[in-house]
């Protein structure tokens, strides 16, 4: 009886070839840090061309340098709205706009906000400072950022960071995704 077992198998298995290696393919590919940071490298490199990106500085909303910041689409959760505020939402990514211009604080807060859509990333911190000007005046570059980032497309809510993450200096952002095949979030 043996025999006959062995005969099937060999009959059965007769051209087959082995397998040269012997790892599974997940379907899960690496996060490659390397690529990751090149790409944030890249997108601060400036091309001096003249860019639209909808963002509009027509009507500016001031706020003070101590003034909480919190805003929310409609449609938003109200429970994911509090874990943001609650610095529950990991941010995976920070942006810091202390000293620049209004046009390059503009114009690097629009490409770190295309990049982190482009990764899938949920959650990610900008400081904006909070430092009144020597006119008197509000917080120039928080009372854009405040302003900006109700009309950008990807915005799904913001609120002041707890103070470990720069209390109301920065905020948290929270970010549409579409969410890449796969992903069991």
């Amino acid at each position: 009886m043996q025999d006959d077992d062995f005969s099937l198998f060999r009959s059965a298995v007769c051209g087959v070839k082995p397998i040269a290696h012997d790892r599974a393919d997940t379907g899960k590919p690496r996060s490659n840090k390397a690529q990751i940071a090149t790409r944030r490298a890249n997108a601060s490199i400036s091309n001096d061309e003249i860019r639209i990106d909808g963002l509009s500085d027509q009507f500016i909303i001031d706020v003070a340098a101590e003034d909480q910041l919190y805003w929310v689409h409609d449609g938003v959760q109200e429970g994911q709205m509090r874990k943001l505020k609650a610095g529950q939402i990991p941010f995976e990514g920070s942006l810091d706009l202390h000293g620049l211009s209004v046009e390059k604080a503009r114009e690097l807060l629009w490409d770190f906000l295309a990049e982190a859509c482009k990764l899938e990333i949920r959650c990610v911190r900008v400081t904006h400072g909070k430092a009144a000007r020597t006119d008197g005046r509000k917080p120039l570059i928080k009372s854009h950022v405040n302003t900006w980032l109700r009309q950008h497309p990807q915005v799904l809510g913001f609120t002041s960071c707890l103070p470990r993450h720069g209390g109301t200096g920065a905020i948290y952002l929270l970010l549409k995704r579409t969410m890449l095949e796969g992903r069991d979030e």
